[in-house]
């Protein structure tokens, strides 16, 4: 039987994409294995949505082909597949970028990965020219469905569900749109089948949603206007992440519904209602929103302004009890002056957000930002980082505080180590907990400490 190895780096969404890789392999008769000493061919699923990521993705390559090396002239040679957003990202290239490589699949081919694999180890010849083959689709449209083979790579008790795939905004700093395509949603009744099949018959205690933007789900379908924007946010349109959200909410069991990233031009008032009164929802508000300074939210074509994110956040508190609001800010994007950056330092003073990450600009090629001028110096993208980093550490610190005495529901990861409802898994902090707790259950405990960015409770 031939044994394949995944290497799955990258988001949740990648993580996806990679339990959809395994469960085609599995459903094709093939062993799994995470020693790559052991397979005849090795899946790389790649990154590629900043430096850090491609970097990574280049790292585990290279080491998966000194393996490649060593057994070239053995009876049994490993082959590599290099999958996902980089061979996506740049088609053709990918071969001159990472010549160890066997063969190259983009988002659309990712079902396909089991023949390619029957091919590679046979030794068949997988093109005329003799070139390494590169199976990109121009612009990806696949996305699973609830019928679709997959393996989980989370916790038994966490599964990632995919709801959307691509994104139909253009903010200035990012490749996505290029890489995943535009927007596409699943059906509704798609998605609830298969929660309703990983909570009943799984034991699932918490669905995270996920794709590149969950506020825009459905809105794809909806009647459309100039630029592919739509006329209102409201399920009076059509299906939508409000009308997602209260279908879910009705399926039986005991289990969390975590939603992450959301755009906050999307957000509407409906919404905010929504994750107030569905129970199953967690308050847990995931919304980057990048900068506060109106010169850079239009430099970043984020299609908000600073008083639209001030007056949203303000509604987001009032209207849905005890929301953990977690967002996303970029230091050192082009034309980012001294006072932009105070502007933004003084609204994160001001606000002290549940969860914060701070990221430094990163030139992406093929983007608009990549072109502009008056790109922040280096050192001085460090130097705002750090600064920030201070700040949120300080912020984090008397959030935690303020919480000893506090009686609150924690899902349980492992022995000793859970987490609350205002906590994603593997991107914020932790609750640490007695070890007798049962992992993969729901528990009442009561804050005693605290850390910097985790809470200790009893």
């Amino acid at each position: 039987m031939t044994t394949v190895g995944i290497v799955s780096l990258g988001c949740p969404k990648n993580q996806s994409d990679s339990e959809v890789l395994i469960g085609r392999l599995l459903e094709a008769g093939m062993n799994l294995t995470a020693d790559p000493r052991e397979a005849d061919a090795v899946v790389v699923n790649t990154c590629s949505f900043i430096l850090d990521a491609r970097e990574e993705s280049l790292e585990a390559i290279s080491e998966m082909a000194k393996e490649a090396k060593r057994r070239r002239k053995s009876a049994k040679p490993l082959k590599i597949i290099v999958a996902g957003c980089m061979p996506q990202r740049y088609g053709e290239k990918i071969r001159e970028m990472i010549p160890q490589a066997d063969a190259f699949i983009g988002i659309d081919e990712l079902g396909k990965i089991a023949p390619l694999v029957e091919k590679l180890c046979a030794g068949k010849p997988l093109s005329k020219d003799g070139l390494v083959p590169v199976a990109v689709t121009k612009r990806p449209r696949y996305i699973p469905d609830y019928e679709t083979p997959r393996a989980r790579l989370t916790l038994p008790h966490i599964a990632n569900v995919k709801i959307a795939e691509g994104c139909n905004y253009g903010c200035a700093f990012c490749a996505i749109p290029g890489i995943r395509g535009k927007h596409r949603s699943r059906p509704i009744d798609d998605i609830v089948a298969e929660v309703k099949t990983l909570v009943q018959v799984n034991g699932v205690k918490e669905i995270n949603l996920i794709s590149q933007d969950t506020t825009y789900y459905g809105m794809d379908t909806w009647k459309q206007t100039r630029a592919g924007k739509t006329t209102k946010v409201s399920s009076e349109e059509g299906d939508s992440l409000a009308t997602l959200l209260r279908a879910l909410n009705r399926i039986r069991g005991d289990f969390w519904i975590r939603v992450f990233y959301t755009h906050p031009a999307h957000w509407s008032d409906e919404l905010i209602s929504v994750f107030a009164k569905c129970k199953k929802v967690v308050p847990y508000v995931d919304i980057p929103l990048q900068h506060i300074s109106d010169n850079m939210l239009s430099a970043m074509k984020r299609e908000t302004d600073g008083k639209y994110i001030r007056d949203l956040i303000k509604k987001i508190r009032k209207g849905i009890p005890k929301a953990v609001i977690r967002s996303t800010f970029i230091v050192g994007f082009p034309g980012e002056t001294q006072e932009d950056y105070e502007e933004l330092s003084a609204f994160l003073a001001e606000e002290k957000f549940d969860r914060v990450g701070v990221f430094q600009y990163s030139k992406e090629e093929n983007t608009r930002a990549a072109l502009m001028d008056n790109q922040v110096a280096p050192a001085e993208k460090v130097r705002r980082w750090n600064a920030t980093m201070v700040l949120l550490q300080k912020i984090s610190r008397e959030r935690m505080r303020s919480r000893v005495g506090e009686k609150i529901r924690v899902l349980v990861d492992e022995p000793g180590i859970a987490r609350a409802a205002g906590d994603g898994f593997e991107v914020d902090g932790v609750v640490y907990v007695p070890k007798s707790l049962p992992v993969g259950e729901f528990a009442e405990v009561t804050v005693t400490g605290y850390k910097a960015y985790d809470l200790i409770a009893k």
